[in-house]
């Protein structure tokens, strides 16, 4: 019959060896902690700046052959990265991780948010198709190239 009470584990599992000492005020403990939160406050100032970094990103879906400074976007999806806060600011256009080209553009205030992730294209006479904008989701500005670009420093 067992017996209750009894551990069939060894003593030293169950009881504590040595109680730890409680850390003086004055030992360098307490400077471990402060260092442990100033490395922790460092990394938070640092991924809150990245995310500011990513704020000047965005989609562009383009539907059909689209020109953009001289170079023939072909249908597909594509990243919008531009450097600048505005309102003049370089635009690049990237198809995965690779430039396909870099253009001015100027930030343009449309009042509204925009629902979604939009191109404005302009028709040209020859049928050729030309970005003007990007409108980006959420955001309350668009990103005008070319004329409209010309256009909106002309306004200034």
């Amino acid at each position: 019959m067992p017996t209750l009470g009894k551990r069939k584990y060894p003593r030293s599992w169950t009881q504590p060896g040595r109680p730890e000492p409680i850390p003086d005020v004055d030992s360098g403990e307490k400077r471990e902690s402060m260092k442990g939160s100033k490395s922790l406050f460092l990394g938070l100032a640092l991924l809150l700046a990245t995310s500011a970094f990513a704020a000047n990103k965005g989609s562009l879906q383009v539907q059909e052959p689209v020109s953009v400074n001289g170079t023939q976007l072909a249908p597909g999806d594509y990243k919008v990265e531009w450097d600048g806060t505005g309102p003049s600011v370089e635009m690049s256009i990237l198809k995965g991780k690779k430039v396909v080209t870099k253009v001015p553009a100027h930030i343009v205030d449309i009042g509204a948010a925009s629902p979604s992730d939009a191109t404005v294209v302009k028709s040209n006479g020859d049928g050729t198709k030309t970005l003007s904008e990007v409108r980006l989701n959420g955001k309350k500005f668009a990103l005008a190239v070319g004329e409209e670009a010309a256009k909106a420093d002309a306004t200034k």
